[in-house]
This record gives C-alpha cells, sequence and structure tokens, in this order.
C-alpha cells in the first residue's frame, strides 16, 4: 500500500489498453484500428501514451507492421484477461444473478463428435449453469466475442492464455468392417495402393504417417480429401476408404462398430491436438472451475498442463 510518500501508481487509460491488446493481435495498427473504430493514428497516440507511462517500448515498429518486444510479451500476459473481466462483471451486475451463461468455442469436429454428447451430462451435474457453444475453426478473441473457455485444435502456441492440453489423444488408421474385408491390411505397405481418405485439417497427416513408417508418400491419388474431421469419419464409415484420425473423436464410430482400427497396437500415433485455453483470469469464474473439473472427470484425469 502507497504511503503518503509514496504517490498512487497511475491507472493506464482503458482506451490505450484496448489499443495495445488489439494491436497486439493483429500485429498492425490499421486492422486494429479497424476493430476498435478508431483512426491508425488515434491507436498510434494511445500506444505511445501507453509506452510513456510503462516507460518502456512494448513494441518494434517496422514497415509491414508491429511486433512485441519481450516487455510487451509480458505484459501482455498480465493484462491479458482483464478488459473481459469488466465486461462480464459489468454483464453480471445487469443481469439475473440466479442465472449463469458458460460461453465456450469449439473446433468443429470436436464439438460435434465429443462434447456434443456429453452436455446432457454437464446440464444434469450443474443445471444452474446456460450453456452457448459456438463451433469454428477461427480462433476468437475472448473479450470482444465473450468467450469463457475456447477448445482449440493444433500446435499449443498460445503464451498469453492459460493452456490445458487433452492427455491421451491417439490417431489412428480407420476403416469399415465392409472394406476391411474386402481390402486387408498386414503392414504400412499395403495401404499405399488403397483408397484414402485425406483430413487436411489435423496435425498428422497420411505423408507425415508414412514417413514415420519408413515410406515415401503415396504416389495415388486420395479417395477423397475433407477439412472437417467429422466428414472424414462419415465417408469412412460407408466404406469409401480408410480414414486417418483422432481416436477421441472416432469413439462413437467404433463403439458402436461403423469403424474399426486397423492394426492398432502397430498403426497409432500419439497426438496433442485438442487444447482448452482460456484467459487465466477466467479460472477465477465458478462456471469456468465447475466446467474444467467436469472435464478432466469426463477426459479420466487427463489433462496435461
Amino acid at each position: 500500500m502507497p504511503t503518503q510518500d509514496q504517490p498512487t501508481p497511475e491507472l493506464p487509460p482503458l482506451k490505450a489498453i484496448q489499443a495495445f491488446e488489439q494491436a497486439a493481435r493483429f500485429g498492425n495498427l490499421a486492422r486494429a484500428a479497424e476493430v476498435l473504430g478508431l483512426t491508425p493514428s488515434a491507436v498510434s497516440h494511445q500506444l505511445a501514451k501507453l509506452e510513456a507511462l510503462v516507460g518502456r517500448p512494448l513494441f518494434v515498429r517496422a514497415a509491414r507492421g508491429v511486433s512485441l518486444t519481450p516487455v510487451g510479451e509480458q505484459y501482455l500476459r498480465d493484462v491479458s484477461g482483464v478488459l473481459h473481466s469488466l465486461t462480464v462483471a459489468t454483464e453480471r451486475a445487469a443481469s439475473d444473478l440466479s442465472l449463469d451463461c458458460l460461453r465456450l468455442h469449439s473446433a468443429p469436429s470436436f464439438g460435434l463428435l465429443w462434447l456434443m454428447p456429453r452436455l446432457e451430462a454437464f446440464r444434469l451435474a450443474h443445471p444452474d449453469i446456460q450453456i452457448s457453444l459456438s463451433c469454428s475453426y477461427e480462433s476468437l478473441h475472448f473479450s470482444r466475442d465473450q468467450i469463457d473457455v475456447d477448445i482449440r485444435h493444433g500446435a499449443p502456441n498460445w503464451p498469453s492464455y492459460e493452456v490445458r492440453t487433452l492427455r491421451h489423444e491417439t490417431f489412428a488408421v480407420l476403416a469399415s468392417p465392409r472394406l476391411l474385408a474386402r481390402r486387408p491390411v498386414a503392414t504400412a505397405l499395403d495401404l499405399l495402393g488403397s483408397d484414402l481418405i485425406l483430413s487436411e485439417a489435423t496435425l498428422l497427416r497420411w505423408p507425415e504417417w508414412f514417413a514415420q513408417h519408413g515410406l515415401a508418400r503415396p504416389e495415388k491419388p486420395y479417395a477423397l480429401s475433407f477439412d472437417r474431421s467429422y466428414m472424414t469419419l462419415e465417408a469412412a464409415s460407408h466404406g469409401l476408404g480408410f480414414a486417418l484420425e483422432s481416436m477421441l473423436l472416432a469413439q462413437k464410430y467404433v463403439a458402436c462398430g461403423a469403424l474399426v482400427e486397423v492394426m492398432p497396437e502397430a498403426f497409432t500415433a500419439p497426438v496433442a491436438a485438442h487444447h482448452l485455453v482460456f484467459p487465466r483470469a477466467h479460472s477465477s469464474f465458478p462456471r469456468v472451475r465447475r466446467f474444467l473439473q467436469w472435464m478432466e472427470t469426463e477426459m479420466g484425469h487427463g489433462f496435461a498442463f
């Protein structure tokens, strides 16, 4: 606590923090200005004001845009979630306190194939929490898009946020029983001449998988290719080809017998593909804590930090 001889530290203007967060997000003042409804010169002025207050440069400026200095990266980590926390606090003050809405955003295939079938169980365990779920491959902005937790697919490279990776996810070669009976597989080489379905957005694709088995990429064109895992799995369940997909997403297909693992002891590969991402401040929200606890139970305590 400051004494009489120590002045109270000056708080940065809210507009400056908004300008800083958007400029850091886009690396471009014009894009940040567009989001904030300001001119690029106004954004630049706010950033200069913030840097003067901090006393150290937060950005490196170049012809193509701006990038964070090490001080700027640390500052972004420290202030991340502050604006969203203010938004949530204001929203809750103006709403019915008996209702609490958990806002989730998810990669589409995870949302459809894994999360959706389990939402009823969450609602039964937490009837006082409403759920709002949106799905896309876009990494949304937490404060602007009012997201509590984002379930993302990809490499976990989000240093400004809390990241909890879902453990024990594996990729496997999957096929319908009918296709496997017609086209039996004993080695990875047998798949080179087979009808393969390419999942374009996954972390492990056929060329990398064949390389892991000491083989060149297949010369035969793919039978089908999709940019959504749920489409790949659905096509494979109809016998249209072999799929290389996440067993986490394929659970219901395997459980009902629509798909089977092809040589699971030899062909599976571990991945870290899905992650719960959120501003550190969100872990103090009861609805978020309860969702994280429920997720950990559903995953069999399968979080990596």
